[in-house]
């Protein structure tokens, strides 16, 4: 048994629970009632277990007979295999011209799609280069040309529109 823990930090073990009385649950989840917090430590002690503090603002604070050693251990894996759950999205960007070339718009199409299969967004980007911005109809049709090609994996999330000297338009991936 150890009294003071210094790598935890929110649940109180112990000798640091310094609070007259605890309602005590044991380690089947039996609820003792409310006793004396000295009472509780001899008890968790004659189980060679620890007295946990799950609940402090409980009054009186709920406090638990159980192995922290293993239960920080079971707690520890829990998030462990929460964050392998966890995709991290990225955005990727693809950037290209109002009067893109048919080959070069079509290795867009592709990128963009393999982007959207892999699970991350896009963000495409058609850049205005001196007076082009006059032209923005034309960029917004190849925006929208290309949202209908990657329909079957991508959804527009963000309608194109004009940033400055850029349209940007922002794809998601469809969630199969």
């Amino acid at each position: 048994m150890e009294g003071i823990n210094s790598d935890h930090k929110e649940l109180r073990i112990n000798t640091e629970i310094r609070v007259k009385e605890v309602r005590v649950i044991d380690e089947t989840g039996t609820q003792l009632g409310i006793m004396p917090t000295r009472e509780a430590l001899r008890l968790a002690e004659e189980k060679e277990l620890d007295l946990v503090e799950v609940a402090p603002t409980a009054k009186p604070p709920v406090c638990r007979i159980m192995d922290y050693g293993r239960y920080k251990y079971e707690q520890s894996r829990r998030e462990r295999e929460a964050r392998k759950k966890q995709k991290i999205v990225s955005l990727k960007e693809i950037r290209m011209t109002p009067k893109i070339e048919e080959h070069d718009f079509s290795v867009k199409v592709r990128s963009a799609e393999k982007f959207l299969q892999a699970g991350d967004k896009v963000k495409v980007a058609v850049r205005f280069r001196g007076r082009e911005v006059v032209h923005s109809d034309l960029a917004k049709a190849k925006l929208d040309e290309l949202a209908a090609l990657v329909k079957e994996v991508g959804t527009v999330e963000r309608e194109p529109r004009i940033e400055g000297r850029t349209m940007i338009m922002i794809l998601a991936p469809k969630h199969n």
